[in-house]
Order: C-alpha cells, then structure tokens, then sequence
C-alpha cells in the first residue's frame, strides 16, 4: 500500500477505540481522572456527560500547567471535579476527516491526541499521533 494511500485513509480507520483509552463521566473527581490516566497509560482522559458528549478533557501536561498557577495544595485538587480542571472546548476531529489533515492539526497545534467526535460532540474514539504517524508511513 502506497504511502499516498494512507495519507488519505479517514481517521476512524486508526482512531483508538472507547473502551481503550479513559471516558470517564462527568462526575468524577480529578484524584480519580488521574488515576485513570494512570491504568490506560496515554496522558488524556476525555469527559462525558450520559449521553456520551465530550465536555472535555484532561491532560498530564494541563496537570502540569494547574499546578504552576493554581495556589492551593496538590492534595486539595483531589478532592475536586475532574470537570473543573479540563479544557472545556478541546480541539477536536471527526472520523471522516483525513489522516494526514488530522496529524497536520496536531503538529500546528502541538498536541498528541485528538478526541474523535460526530456532528453532534458524541465522543467517537482518539486519535493518538504515534499510530497515526505509523498508519501513514507504513
């Protein structure tokens, strides 16, 4: 298969499935995102409401970021909800969008991970770069 080729495959053709990567309800505490973070392994957990919505997302590096700028103990971060402390309105892609396209918004946007949604904000999958990049050079 042609290199051109994959440059053209849509993303769900790579895009990580929901159940191997955190989708964690709209409730839950942040101690508790991380932790969840901590078993998949990947640095994001995304956030959803009932219906499957993404309302954000949370990230090792926004971790980071919080705890630079927020003057409160780590261990009373804990305690709160995981909604407080993630990006409300995270850059996103859709399934049918090009591989290439995709991998093109995360390298202008420098980020490793975009949550996959529809039309209407339903969280649909991720998109992690290292699979995409390989998807597209294999």
């Amino acid at each position: 298969m042609s290199t051109e080729i994959n440059r053209n495959k849509p993303v769900q053709d790579v895009m990580i499935p929901l159940d191997k990567f955190p989708v964690l309800p709209e409730s839950i505490l942040f101690k508790e995102a991380l932790e969840a973070m901590s078993r998949f392994n990947l640095g994001i957990a995304c956030i959803t409401n009932t219906e499957g919505k993404l309302l954000g997302l949370v990230t090792d590096g926004d971790v980071r970021r919080k705890l630079l700028k927020i003057q409160k103990p780590f261990s009373a971060l804990f305690v709160d909800d995981a909604l407080d402390h993630c990006i409300k309105s995270p850059i996103t892609t859709t399934a049918n969008t090009k591989l290439i396209d995709a991998v093109d918004v995360m390298e202008k946007k420098h980020v490793w991970d975009l949550p996959v949604v529809d039309a209407s904000g339903k969280l649909l999958g991720l998109l992690h770069l290292h699979p995409a990049v390989k998807a597209i050079l294999s």
